[in-house]
């Protein structure tokens, strides 16, 4: 059972995949899916590469997907112990708009599906990295990024469920329910849906997907494939007492890594999943107005005594005109 003092997990807050060309990442998220950069920093562990976060108009938790675009990564492969595909909530009566569009911007949209009643629009991003359109009821009364190419009527509004691929489901189901407070939501073949604990109407990243595949060849890292998904914690005070909770569950927690417009804390689950707990705060207005995010390269205080090294060596990209 939870802790007393633990609130339930409020769900997804970021995702984090990576790619290759920066340009090419950066101009496909913007452009084709109309995400609004709400920051261009660094990786901190490795400061020769950007870091793009990608989002809604303030980069909301549940809204951000952010990329390590390494311009020599190798394709990786999707399989069992990662997030197989990022799924996007859109407003229901737009998979066609969306259709037309990811096949002008050469994302090989697939044939829309049908997952737990809803209507599913597969797609690929230049790097083959799954990603999931869904007509969510819920969507359309949601703010939209209104700066970006994609009109209003149709625009992202935040994550849908990403599906989480295990070889076996029980340990990762046990996790997400019995410590993180996810509820079932939904079952089918193969798949559970899961929701944060709370309301039930519709916010960006309160669902995730669990598949089982037992005959599924475990993934391996590189360019189009997911390297972390990171979960919601209100503040750095309940991430030290989830990371408490964390250890005395057996796992390997690291310390808090400051991100600048969050904290971390990262562990992986049983299925060999790397999951984080961020805190929402202090967000991503902390070093620039929300009028003006993802105008200039942001480094954290550590690194501005390298930014002239650290410019030099990052290759120049843009932001297309739309």
């Amino acid at each position: 059972m939870l802790t007393p003092q633990l609130e339930p997990i409020a769900g997804v807050h970021h995702i984090t995949g990576i790619a290759s060309g920066p340009q090419r990442n950066l101009t496909f998220y913007t452009t084709a899916l109309g995400l609004r950069l709400v920051k261009k920093t660094v990786n901190f562990d490795d400061p020769g590469t950007y870091h793009f976060y990608f989002g809604d108009a303030a980069g909301a938790p549940g809204t951000i997907l952010t990329f390590f675009p390494w311009s020599d990564a190798r394709p990786g492969a999707q399989g069992a112990g990662q997030v197989t595909a990022v799924g996007f909530a859109v407003p229901p009566g737009s998979l066609g708009y969306w259709a037309e569009r990811l096949a002008q911007y050469g994302a090989s949209p697939g044939a829309p599906l049908t997952r737990f009643d809803q209507e599913v629009l597969p797609a690929r991003d230049p790097d083959g990295l799954p990603l999931e359109l869904v007509a969510e009821e819920g969507a359309a009364p949601l703010p939209a990024w209104k700066g970006g190419p994609v009109p209003a009527a149709y625009a992202i509004r935040g994550f849908a469920a990403p599906t989480l691929m295990v070889s076996e489901g029980s340990p990762t189901l046990d996790l997400l329910t019995r410590v993180f407070g996810f509820q079932p939501r939904q079952e089918g073949p193969h798949r559970v849906r899961l929701a944060a604990a709370g309301e039930s109407a519709f916010a960006p990243g309160r669902v995730v997907d669990v598949e089982a595949r037992p005959d599924l060849a475990r993934g391996r890292m590189g360019a189009g494939v997911i390297h972390h998904i990171a979960f919601r914690v209100p503040d750095g005070e309940t991430q030290l007492r989830w990371r408490d909770r964390l250890i005395e569950l057996g796992f390997q927690v690291t310390p808090v890594m400051d991100r600048q417009y969050f904290t971390s804390i990262y562990f992986r689950e049983p299925a060999g999943i790397l999951f984080e707990l961020a805190t929402d705060p202090p967000g991503f207005a902390l070093d620039e107005p929300v009028q003006a995010l993802g105008s200039a390269l942001k480094l954290p205080p550590w690194l501005e005594p390298r930014r002239e090294t650290i410019e030099r060596i990052l290759p120049p990209v843009t932001l297309d005109a739309v």
